[in-house]
């Protein structure tokens, strides 16, 4: 969690010309190209952040929410794992607990309340976190749901496509070729979670990115021809958007436009 805190502060110190700062995890990958991406979010409102979250905690209680870990590393000069405390601890009451995914697509005004704001919310939120299991996936939706100023801005999708694992577990399958067909038309903008090296990976490079072994995305920046057309580079701020563009448009339209993502944002189930 502090690692990724720490990633936003860096952002917002060396640049204020972007608008969302997009959490991804080693297992994800993208559906989309960074133009397909640029080109749809221009048109969304900069306040809206994307993040699966639910206030039903389940089984996380026992599992991620009331164990403590202890990190000898913090204070031990040698190297020694980590391990669980026998301790645990109680659940808040001061605010509405929400767990969620650790891929999230969050407005530049939601991180500058996390890193620079006076509320006080996010770090006592940090500090509650710091030593519990998958924090990640509690924090951002605990504090987008427990602030007036963002829980109408949250969309409880984080645009990600996973498929999870029946009997339920923790985490989603890995995907292979055989979900090909369903990532794409989810019109998703990433998937999760890929073993390495899968040639799943190698078919959503060829056939959705357009990207060629060993070499880049290509872009509407990309000016050159034959198999490295990024070579040449022109102008930036050029996009060339496709096919996945449209597709990601019909989900953000689907998600969007009948109201009813309202009934889903930051309900506290009792």
């Amino acid at each position: 969690m502090a690692a990724v805190l720490r990633g936003a502060a860096v952002l917002l110190r060396i640049g204020d010309n972007w608008d969302w700062f997009v959490n991804l995890g080693a297992r994800d990958y993208p559906l989309v190209t960074q133009d397909d991406l640029l080109h749809v979010f221009s048109f969304l409102p900069r306040e809206l952040n994307f993040a699966n979250h639910s206030s039903y905690i389940g089984w996380r209680e026992s599992r991620r929410l009331k164990p403590i870990i202890v990190d000898p590393g913090l204070y031990l000069s040698t190297r020694s794992g980590m391990f669980h405390a026998t301790q645990k601890r109680d659940l808040p009451t001061a605010y509405q607990l929400f767990t969620g995914s650790s891929t999230a697509i969050l407005s530049r005004k939601f991180v500058e309340f996390c890193i620079l704001g006076s509320d006080n919310l996010p770090r006592l939120l940090l500090m509650y976190s710091a030593n519990t299991p998958s924090s990640l996936l509690n924090y951002f939706p605990t504090v987008l749901c427990n602030s007036p100023q963002f829980n109408m801005t949250t969309i409880n999708h984080n645009l990600l496509f996973a498929s999870l694992n029946k009997p339920f577990k923790e985490d989603p399958r890995p995907l292979d070729t055989n979900d090909l067909e369903c990532m794409i038309l989810s019109g998703s903008a990433f998937a999760t979670q890929f073993p390495s090296n899968d040639p799943v990976l190698d078919r959503i490079d060829q056939e959705v990115l357009g990207r060629n072994p060993g070499k880049v995305v290509p872009g509407g920046w990309c000016l050159g021809e034959g198999d490295d057309r990024c070579e040449t580079w022109g102008d930036a701020d050029i996009l060339r958007p496709g096919s996945a563009a449209k597709r990601l448009e019909r989900l953000l339209v689907e998600l969007l436009s009948n109201g009813t993502y309202r009934s889903q944002q930051c309900v506290a189930e009792s």
